[in-house]
């Protein structure tokens, strides 16, 4: 009987085949020096990887296939597993042998919908026309939630926006490329003002359960819904997750990546505190032993404030430190799943879960996950202050409460407005927006972003809120509402939403990587084929296994169902509904 040699795990490599080094590029010393340093004394746990690559992206600009194999020996990961994550997201420049590395500088220009109707893509080819001498990568990105003051753009991690030739030559003179950061948030102020009061009272009840109990029936009693884009009631999430044994997690999916969407960005910017006590409420009533914030990484100057602000918490000794774990997104839409943004915070690839099990009692390291958006978390404090029968009130006909609506587009006020769910598109301009934007008529919205649908002026009347979009083939979603105009190409702006998601998919599953890069072919053709662009439609959204493949058709049914007039007789689906 052969004995069984037990090889220490830095040394796997080496058996069977007596490798002098793990399978694949050999470790050049030099990177190995450049990335030990880089990462300090840092861990090297595998959750980190993505951490680690955006330290060694900022450190050179990029990711060569040198560093990315010295990182992989440094974290104990297959090579592959490190370039199959670097290649992943958008927001990494991998450069592999024999490519020539990238201009010191890139301006990402957005040319999602709310960009691409203030000019964007003749922007795009403007700044990479004038930029050209000056050092400077000129791309074509997608949204980075400032979809109120568009055209927007980036330069390294400085938001420009609105953005101009002009303003982006400025920039680049100055090499303004770090994040500008706002201003700061006073945790005293808020503390005067009652905040953190009622963590502290569940935190010191004597009756802990009881306690608990009554912040979940304030919170039913509210309404209070995911704000995420899914609306499932708040309180029955936070039971079911308590009702799996521990240790339980807590994710904050703070990764709004929807084109149109900006308002978790405004909340997080303007009261973190109050974001932040909702968060930690949360924690202590499904019992999270740690907590995670997964931000999008266009938000680099809302993760200078919140570690700021964690940092203030922590010394105030209002949270052990490290029970709140601040990690970033790398350009991925597909992340804003609940299961794809696990898998990333885990530092895989952002591909989504089948279920079941559900995140709830498998999520984030195989525990029972919590995962709620920052607009519902920035609810609860006010809820418990006020009451939920209170903020039911706030809601018009029928709805509960009060809802963050993203408006851009032609209105003459685009940004985040505070109104009344059940509140109509035609009350949400002429209430909060000062009306449309002069010249401008309402033709068209989306009100729910990229995968809400499309609906006529007509509709303009029907109330905003979860329910009542769906008869019309539509849906709220984020609250994400694009306002369009008779100067708009409405096939054009379906276009763009299509090739957004043709861009974003994951490419796990073959009816949304081939369906929406099919759809868009087609869609870019003079003619449509309508029959066959409402079949492809019902397959992905049979067939796909998230929301990304299942809504991603939502804008092109709308103008078939909404609006015929765009189309020739034998461009539209040869039956009556789609």
């Amino acid at each position: 009987m052969s004995s069984i040699s037990l090889v220490p795990p830095g040394d796997r490599h080496r058996r069977g085949r007596g490798r002098p080094h793990p399978k694949g590029r050999p470790v050049d010393p030099q990177a190995r020096a450049e990335v030990r340093a880089v990462l300090g004394d840092r861990p090297r746990t595998p959750d980190l990887l993505i951490e680690h690559l955006h330290l060694l992206q900022e450190r050179f600009g990029y990711l060569s296939a040198a560093h990315l194999a010295a990182l992989a020996e440094e974290m104990r990961l297959a090579q592959a597993e490190v370039f199959e994550v670097a290649t992943f997201y958008a927001h990494f420049d991998v450069v592999r042998e024999g490519e020539s590395l990238p201009p010191p500088l890139t301006l990402r220009v957005c040319d999602s919908v709310a960009c691409m109707l203030a000019g964007s893509e003749a922007l795009c080819t403007t700044l990479a026309q004038a930029l050209a001498g000056e050092g400077v990568r000129v791309v074509r990105a997608p949204c980075m939630g400032a979809c109120d003051r568009a055209p927007a753009a980036m330069l390294g991690q400085r938001l420009l926006a609105p953005v101009s030739l002009d303003r982006a030559r400025e920039a680049v003179s100055a090499r303004l490329v770090d994040p500008q950061e706002p201003p700061a948030q006073s945790l005293h102020a808020y503390r005067a003002e009652g905040g953190f009061s009622h963590l502290s009272a569940l935190r010191q009840a004597s009756d802990r359960e009881a306690a608990i109990a009554r912040v979940l029936d304030e919170l039913e009693r509210a309404g209070l819904r995911g704000l995420g884009g899914a609306g499932f009631p708040t309180a029955r999430k936070w039971r079911i997750v308590r009702s799996f044994p521990g240790p339980r997690a807590l994710c904050v999916n703070a990764d709004e990546g929807e084109p149109g969407t900006f308002k978790d960005g405004w909340h997080l910017a303007r009261r973190p505190f109050r974001f932040l006590e909702g968060m930690l409420i949360a924690g202590e009533v499904v019992e999270a032993e740690r907590m995670w914030i997964y931000l999008r990484d266009e938000y680099p100057h809302i993760r200078l404030l919140l570690e700021r602000a964690i940092r203030e918490l922590e010394a105030e000794g209002l949270i052990e430190p490290g029970r709140i774990v601040l990690r970033r997104g790398a350009g991925a839409y597909i992340c804003g799943e609940e299961s794809a943004l696990i898998e990333s915070i885990e530092g895989k690839r952002g591909l989504p879960r089948h279920r079941p099990p559900y995140v709830a009692e498998r999520g984030l390291f195989g525990r029972p996950t919590l995962v709620n958006n920052v607009e519902t978390l920035s609810w609860v404090p006010v809820i418990l202050e006020k009451g939920g029968a209170w903020f039911a009130a706030q809601g018009r006909r029928g709805a509960k409460g009060l809802r963050s609506f993203s408006v851009s587009g032609r209105v003459r006020e685009p940004g985040v407005k505070i109104a009344p769910a059940g509140i109509t598109l035609r009350e949400l301009i002429e209430e909060c927006c000062g009306g449309m934007a002069p010249g401008h008529e309402l033709r068209a919205f989306l009100p729910g972003g990229a995968s809400g649908g499309i609906l006529p002026a007509k509709l303009a009347d029907v109330p905003l809120d979860f329910g009542t979009l769906e008869p019309y083939g539509c849906f709220i979603g984020s609250h994400a509402v694009v306002v369009l105009s008779q100067q708009d190409d409405l096939r054009a702006v379906a276009r763009n939403l299509m090739a957004f998601f043709a861009d974003e998919s994951c490419g796990q599953c073959t009816p949304c990587r081939v369906g929406t890069e099919k759809a868009l072919a087609l869609m870019q053709a003079s003619r449509w084929d309508g029959t066959l662009l409402a079949e492809l439609a019902q397959a992905m959204r049979d067939a796909s296994i998230c929301g990304l493949g299942q809504a991603a058709p939502n804008p092109l049914e709308s103008l078939f169902r909404h609006f015929p007039e765009l189309f020739a007789a034998e461009e539209l689906p040869r039956r009556t509904e789609v």
